[in-house]
């Protein structure tokens, strides 16, 4: 059952009550190392999946075909937030693999960083396919198509092969058999995965530690993904991203990515463990001190990282006259 995590407050009294469910898994024994609710709570796994979706490009040879940068593999495993450096790096990811933005299926969708937005309005401009945060995703998924000689008419459909690849490894990255796993549709199109939140976090853990999985080729790929990633953290979010800033201000030691409606999944770097968190209204904002606290818990940063990591965030909330009227908190 969901427990509370997250108090928003106004003036000390509490207004929003923010529940869910939240696991760390060690890899040794599949050992529960701390949990909060139900650790078989089910959730889709949204975006969080990123990381694992683009392995079939990069077990293929992909990245050094295409001559795949860091930064542009970073960007195929993000949910940018549509700032300039994105959509440009995403439309020089195109070129590369011989796409261009209308190839993409993901729609055109809002940046998430609110500047972008504001410049976008600004200049009387729409946004398009290049700020929807998951067209690095997509872009990948072009790369994996072209690479493997399937048809890019509907790559983003759950029967067409490219996506059969990816819900076979999802399956045996996250130990759910591959019948088991629910399918959805995500707001880019795309497949995601319904499972329980252990076997996303168990999936993180195999990301902190690829040496842990059996296969070279899987343990590889696995790596350059995690060291980009960890390497290149404002591809993976942005500006003002929790994603970002744990990357940045732990120096990769963590690897963090986010997932729409409320999931959030982290990997310890080396250490074979993982967490899998799910709010249970889906607000993304709270997940922000509740992800803080779990790493303060199990001194997985320290009190100067938690400092600057708050401060990076800042979990005040605002009224319109940009005055600070209350906060989020965590509670447990």
């Amino acid at each position: 059952m969901s427990v509370e995590l997250v108090h928003g407050s106004r003036n000390g009294q509490v207004e929003n009550i923010y529940r869910g469910d939240a696991v760390v898994v060690n890899l040794d024994d599949d050992e529960v190392i701390y949990e909060l609710g139900d650790r078989f709570k089910k959730t889709f796994w949204r975006s969080s999946a990123k990381p694992f979706q683009v392995l079939p490009l990069v077990e293929a040879g992909g990245i050094e075909r295409y001559n795949i940068s860091g930064e542009e593999l970073a960007l195929m495993c993000a949910s940018h937030g549509g700032e300039e450096g994105h959509v440009e790096a995403v439309e020089t990811l195109l070129k590369k693999i011989g796409f261009s933005e209308p190839d993409l299926h993901c729609g055109p969708a809002p940046p998430m960083y609110r500047p972008a937005v504001k410049e976008i309005l600004k200049r009387k401009q729409n946004w398009t396919q290049l700020h929807n945060c998951c067209s690095g995703k997509h872009s990948g998924m072009l790369a994996i198509a072209a690479i493997k000689g399937y048809a890019t008419d509907g790559y983003e459909e759950i029967n067409h092969p490219l996506q059969q690849e990816v819900l076979e490894i999802a399956s045996e990255i996250s130990g759910v058999k591959k019948e088991e796993i629910g399918i959805g549709v995500d707001g880019c199109g795309a497949p995601i995965f319904y499972m329980p939140l252990f076997n996303m976090a168990k999936a993180y853990a195999y990301l902190s530690k690829p040496g842990s999985l059996a296969g070279d080729i899987r343990a590889g790929a696995l790596k350059k993904v995690a060291e980009a990633m960890s390497a290149y953290p404002w591809y993976v979010a942005g500006t003002g991203r929790l994603d970002t800033v744990l990357m940045e201000v732990t120096g990769g030691r963590l690897l963090a990515k986010l997932g729409a409606d409320g999931v959030y999944c982290v990997s310890f770097m080396g250490e074979g463990k993982g967490i899998a968190l799910k709010i249970e209204c889906g607000v993304i904002k709270a997940i922000e001190p509740a992800i803080v606290e779990i790493l303060r818990r199990l001194n997985y940063i320290d009190h100067r990282e938690e400092e600057v990591i708050i401060k990076k965030l800042d979990f005040s909330i605002y009224n319109h006259r940009k005055e600070s009227i209350g906060s989020l908190q965590a509670v447990f």
